[in-house]
């Protein structure tokens, strides 16, 4: 069984900035590094610099929009079930 290794974020950083600067494939300078073929890729799309896409939004800000929205929608679903539920209930007969 093996152990999972855990670097921190002074390590993996540089090595985003390597791999997306190096002249090879990311698989490669994965293995040159002693780290796993897909766990550089992860790395890199969580510590390269944000893009923006023309609107002068980051792929950061969109990112936290879309959290925002999210939750605003889960907070709007259980108001309409609360709203739902209590009309039903005003409009029973009361007999």
């Amino acid at each position: 069984m093996t152990t999972k290794q855990t670097y921190s974020a002074d390590v993996r950083e540089p090595a985003v900035n390597l791999a997306l600067d190096a002249d090879q494939p990311i698989a490669e300078t994965a293995r040159e590094l002693g780290v796993n073929d897909n766990t550089l890729p992860t790395w890199i799309k969580k510590y390269s610099r944000p893009t923006e896409d023309g609107k002068g939004r980051t792929n950061e800000h969109l990112y936290e929009e879309l959290k925002r929205l999210k939750k605003e929608n889960s907070r709007l679903r259980e108001e309409r079930d609360l709203l739902k539920k209590a009309a039903a209930y005003v409009a029973q007969d009361p007999q």
